[in-house]
């Protein structure tokens, strides 16, 4: 496991997403009701910032063309298929973790 520790989370409101360059990857991160998610920071489309994009649940949509992502698999919400990695986050002590290796 390759865990990175990122930024402290104290002021990060909810549905709110930073892009963060974790061990040379464009990474997107929200804090979400049930904890926080990271995702490929660009969208498969043509590279739209995904952190800029609004979270409705589980939706994330890019703000440059409006594709949409579940944001706990990855998986274009259109056609289903798997298009974005997920990583694995943890917080400790107020400060957030990313396991870049973990998908």
């Amino acid at each position: 496991m390759a865990w990175h520790e990122t930024v402290n989370i104290s002021g990060w409101e909810l549905g709110a997403g930073r892009e963060m360059l974790v061990a040379g990857q464009v990474l997107a991160v929200f804090r979400t009701h049930s904890g926080f998610m990271a995702i490929d920071g660009m969208c498969a489309h043509q590279g739209g910032p995904l952190a800029q994009g609004q979270l409705d649940e589980n939706c994330l949509t890019c703000p440059w063309h409006g594709w949409q992502y579940d944001i706990r698999d990855g998986k274009n919400l259109l056609t289903g298929k798997h298009m974005l990695a997920c990583f694995a986050t943890e917080v400790r002590d107020d400060v957030l973790w990313i396991d870049v290796d973990h998908r």
